[in-house]
Parts: C-alpha cells; sequence; structure tokens
C-alpha cells in the first residue's frame, strides 16, 4: 500500500486524543456489525479532527469552494439502500473509500469518525449536513486499509476516490 496515494497512512490503530471517543472500530466486520444491529439507523461517517473540535465549533462545516457556513457537519450516511444487492462489508467500504483522500487534502489529524446525527440539509454536493446526536467511534487504518482492498477487488477502472485535484 502506497501511503501518499491513499492518504491515511498514520500506522496507528488507536484513537487520537478526543474525550468524545474512547472506541476505535479496527475491522471492516466489526462496523458491519455496528450497522447492521442499528439497521444503519443515524449513523454517518465524518473525515474530521474529530468531534470535540467539531463539536466546539457549532457543528457546522464550510463549502470549500466559497467559505458558506453550512447548517451542519458534512457526512456519509451508512445506511444501505434498498436497493443495494451485494455486501454490507461493500457498501461500507464504498462509503469510507470515497473520501480517503481528505487527510492528504485537509492535513495531520484528519481521520474518519462515526457519529449518530440527524440530517438537517443537504449540502452543495448534495451531501447529507448533519447535527452530531452522539459520536460513536474513530475507524482505525486498518478498516481503511480493508476497505480500499475490498473495493479494489472489484476490478472497476472507472471508480475511485471523490477527489477534485
Amino acid at each position: 500500500m502506497n501511503p501518499t496515494r491513499t492518504g491515511h497512512s498514520s500506522g496507528v490503530d488507536r484513537a487520537p486524543d478526543d474525550a468524545s471517543l474512547t472506541r476505535t472500530i479496527v475491522s471492516l466486520d466489526e462496523l458491519a456489525a455496528l450497522v447492521a444491529a442499528e439497521n444503519g439507523g443515524d449513523l454517518y461517517v465524518r473525515w474530521s479532527l474529530g468531534p470535540d473540535v467539531d463539536l466546539a465549533h457549532g457543528q457546522s462545516s464550510r463549502d470549500g469552494l466559497t467559505g458558506v457556513a453550512l447548517p451542519g457537519l458534512s457526512a456519509s450516511s451508512l445506511r444501505v439502500e434498498p436497493w443495494w444487492d451485494r455486501s454490507l462489508r461493500l457498501w461500507l467500504a464504498r462509503r469510507l473509500y470515497d473520501y480517503r483522500h481528505l487527510p492528504e487534502l485537509r492535513g495531520p489529524g484528519v481521520r474518519p469518525w462515526v457519529l449518530r446525527g440527524i440530517e438537517v440539509a443537504r449540502g452543495p454536493d448534495n451531501e447529507p449536513l448533519v447535527k452530531c446526536d452522539r459520536p460513536v467511534a474513530w475507524v482505525a487504518d486498518t478498516v481503511l486499509h480493508a476497505a480500499e482492498r475490498l473495493v479494489e477487488e472489484q476490478n472497476s477502472p472507472e471508480w475511485g476516490p471523490m477527489d477534485r485535484r
């Protein structure tokens, strides 16, 4: 695995210092079990410095193009759509793979974490904007590596992260 290419090469599978999160999900199976137990529910994954930072800044994201303050945290829903006929693991792998470039783009300390939240609006890229009810867990690098492997096993030349660079 090329750490520069993936953008998630901290080499550490423990949570950064953040008082809001004490749990770290360390496998794709563990993430799938969490989502299955909650039937997707209101679980989202967010890539940021963590809930302590996000909650301290009013749970607001900024539009990268215009700088406009958004009325919630930009996140990706983990709820599986009814039309999906593949594995839950592959669904979750895609959700993580889509934004794997963000640590490289946004800088050190940016990592994915799972939260329970309520969608309050949609962002300029049609992404959910959510208010966090409860931080759930960090997502470890081992999960990101497993997600990358699973997506790449699909052998699709048309698929890659949503990196605009």
